[in-house]
């Protein structure tokens, strides 16, 4: 990859998104811990969203020429006050995830660079899906007040997610 300056911003993105599989890990540990297995599966598959971005990066660099930095990754957290903060904590980090590649992009057109540009589209489209996933089950956590009867409801509702990876690159 000849622009260095992307190169490097796309290992440190490689980095955030390791991280990110990394904190849903952490948070599918947690909702074990609290005997939500449905909630505990919902973050496994989020994990696994994230290593698929992840290897998306990277496969990236390497097709553009570029080296592959891989950084240590920050310990995430490993508690939380309840299942809704911890799913408010999902969406508040997917934001943040959206902030990042929207600023991917800025650097891509700013370094012209038209193909770094086009393949963060991608990663646009998923962000939207992404938030769009994380609220949805944040509102029905909330309806639930909870509720045992709703917690056990939603977290069976949440045990039939399935990981199926993107079929468009």
């Amino acid at each position: 990859m000849s622009n260095k300056v992307l190169e490097k911003a796309l290992n440190e993105h490689l980095n955030a998104e390791f991280y990110s599989a990394y904190l849903y890990l952490s948070m599918s540990a947690y909702f074990s811990d609290l005997g939500l297995s449905g909630f505990a599966n919902w973050m496994r598959v989020q994990t696994q969203e994230e290593q698929f971005h992840a290897t998306k990066f990277y496969d990236y660099i390497i097709q553009r020429g570029g080296k592959v930095i891989l950084t240590a990754i920050e310990g995430p957290e490993t508690e939380w006050k309840s299942p809704l903060d911890a799913i408010q904590a999902v969406l508040e980090h997917e934001q943040k995830v959206t902030s990042l590649i929207n600023n991917l992009i800025n650097l891509a057109i700013e370094e012209k660079d038209h193909a770094t540009n086009i393949f963060l589209q991608w990663f646009i489209t998923e962000q939207v899906e992404e938030e769009d996933n994380v609220n949805a089950v944040l509102n029905k956590l909330r309806l639930t007040g909870g509720d045992g009867n709703g917690m056990f409801s939603l977290d069976k509702e949440l045990s039939m997610r399935v990981y199926t990876p993107p079929t468009t690159a």
